[in-house]
This record gives structure tokens, C-alpha cells and sequence, in this order.
């Protein structure tokens, strides 16, 4: 699927504000990527790059975890800065992150829910390589193949997700040494499918969307959904995918 990254920017920017109240999983997601990386990394380095960094869920963890002399943060679009204080000496790198010039002799590239909207994997991986040191670290968490299968089952939209043997491969390619690579599945459970939609609009997660809705479709939508209802309510699946991977020398 061919993805407009205008789209995406637009939709995340108007999404900024609700994000972080709503991001109830990305936030989980991005203390469980902490936790990894406490676990396998070492306390300080000097150059770290964050792709994806949206209103700062990882970040901050990041600041409080490790010693850090320069942290470079990249997004879609500028906006996202009004997310940070001044006094946090950041570096910024604001655009789509697979045609800028990444920055070089990184100690670690991170990135917490973003790598799903990249269209070309496999050549983003190989430059991260190239803009890594030796033994550099690549850390990241992304979405699997039933990140949201509700939606994509009812409207036929959606992004095309890796499963985790893929991911192995593909970094494997890339001059990468994988240490870690796990996925996990978690339901969020909402009162109507209209809180659900609600809730995507939110996180931004519908800059996918070319779905135009009209009355009709939207009721069907609604009808269809029944499908999703358990005990605790309209589920909403989410599918993390967790990987700690290193640079071979």
C-alpha cells in the first residue's frame, strides 16, 4: 500500500494534543522498550538518534534511563517540538526519515511505534547500519500483523505489518545481530464502535485511512462490529513487536 506521508504528518499533528491521553498502549509499549533496554544496553552513550519521536512517550524515558550527550529526535513534522521544553538540550531532524541524510556515528538508534509506516524496510535498515558505530544498537518497538485486525477485517484498510520471522531476516541482511525479538498481543475494550473510532482518530493511528465514511457505511460499521463485542465491551486488538538488535563489527 502506497502511504501518503503528508497524510500521516496532517493526521498526527491534529491528533498532537489527544495523543498522549489516549495512547494508553504506545505508553505501555514504550516502558516495556525501556525495560529492554535497561536490560541489554549500557547506561551512557554519546549519540543517540529516536526516529519517530511524536509527543515524547519514549523520550522521557530515555532522559531518565541513560546518560545521554546528544540526543537527536526526529518526526514527520515540526510540530511535535511544542511537546518539549527548551531546557532539555535536544537536537532536532524533522522529516521522513527514510529520504533525509541520517545523522553518523550513532551508539544507538530507537524508535518506539513508528517503524510500520515506513515503506521501504529493508533499504531504512541498511542506512541505520551505515550511520551506526561499530557495535551500535538498534532498538525499536513496531506492530504486528494483528495490530488492529478489527478495523482491517471491517473496512479492508490498514498497513501491511511484519511478522517477526520477517523482521529477523530482513535484519539479519542489514548487518544486524538480533538479541531480542518478542511480540505480544493486547486488547483495549471500548462502551461503542464509535469510541472506537473516537480512540484511533486520537492516536492518529487513522492516517491510513482513504475510508470515506458515509451515513450508510458508518451504521454498517457499527452493525458489523457487534462481531468484537466480548463481556468487557467492543475490543480494539493491538499486536507490539519488540526488538533489541546490534550492529556485527
Amino acid at each position: 500500500m502506497s502511504l501518503n506521508k503528508n497524510l500521516v504528518a496532517e493526521r498526527f499533528a491534529k491528533a498532537g494534543q489527544s495523543y498522549s491521553e489516549h495512547a494508553v498502549v504506545q505508553k505501555q509499549i514504550c516502558q516495556n522498550l525501556t525495560g529492554l533496554l535497561k536490560q541489554f544496553c549500557p547506561s551512557t552513550m554519546s549519540r543517540v538518534f529516536e526516529i519517530g519521536c511524536g509527543s515524547g512517550n519514549l523520550t522521557r524515558l530515555l532522559v531518565e534511563a541513560f546518560q545521554i550527550e546528544d540526543l537527536i529526535l526526529n518526526d514527520l513534522y515540526s510540530e511535535v517540538q511544542a511537546h518539549f521544553n527548551h531546557q532539555e538540550h535536544l537536537k532536532w531532524l524533522i522529516g521522513d526519515v527514510e529520504i533525509l541524510e541520517l545523522p553518523q556515528q550513532l551508539d544507538m538508534i530507537v524508535s518506539g511505534s513508528a517503524l510500520q509506516w515506513m515503506q521501504d524496510l529493508p533499504r531504512l535498515l541498511k542506512r541505520c547500519n551505515d550511520a551506526l558505530n561499530d557495535s551500535g544498537w538498534l532498538c525499536f518497538s513496531t506492530f504486528g500483523p494483528k495490530n488492529l485486525i478489527e478495523i482491517k477485517e471491517l473496512t479492508g484498510q490498514g498497513l501491511s505489518y511484519w511478522y517477526l520471522e520477517s523482521w529477523k531476516n530482513a535484519l539479519t541482511q542489514a548487518g544486524f545481530e538480533v538479541l531480542h525479538l518478542s511480540e505480544s498481543e493486547t486488547q483495549l475494550y471500548f462502551d461503542s464502535p464509535k469510541a472506537v473510532l473516537q480512540h484511533l482518530k486520537a492516536t492518529g493511528v487513522t492516517a491510513t485511512a482513504q475510508h470515506r465514511w458515509t451515513k450508510q457505511s458508518l451504521q454498517q460499521f457499527y452493525q458489523d462490529y457487534d462481531r468484537f463485542k466480548q463481556a468487557e465491551g467492543y475490543a480494539l486488538t493491538y499486536h507490539p513487536i519488540y526488538c533489541i538488535a546490534r550492529r556485527v563489527k
